[in-house]
């Protein structure tokens, strides 16, 4: 979902840099000014650009950890659920062998 957004965010910026330079371009200004407005709107449209960048690795190291954070818990959850289920089986195990080791008692009298 961050990487939608983070595409259209772009292709806005991209459109709206694109205008702007052709803006300037047809407007009725000389050489000079008109390098000087396209290498400005360059370097803001660069910095915005970069701090959308930043914006969305910080949104997705966020996310990443957050799921790494869950996944942790749901791992821990299953083994701790694992772990009951084992101890069950070895007490059930443990009583079927008492048993037998009682039948094999009686049976060698």
């Amino acid at each position: 979902m961050a990487s939608d957004s983070g595409s259209v965010l772009l292709a806005l910026l991209v459109g709206a840099a694109l205008g702007a330079g052709a803006g300037i371009l047809y407007a009725p200004d000389e050489g000079g000014k008109t390098r000087q407005r396209i290498k400005d709107k360059a370097r803001e449209t660069s910095d915005e650009l970069l701090g959308e960048v930043a914006k969305a690795r910080d949104e997705i190291s966020t996310s990443a950890q957050k799921q790494k954070l869950e996944f942790d818990k749901k791992l821990e959850d299953t083994i701790s659920k694992m772990s009951y289920q084992a101890d069950d089986i070895i007490a059930g195990l443990e009583a079927k062998l008492e048993e037998l080791r009682k039948k094999n008692a009686q049976l060698q009298k």
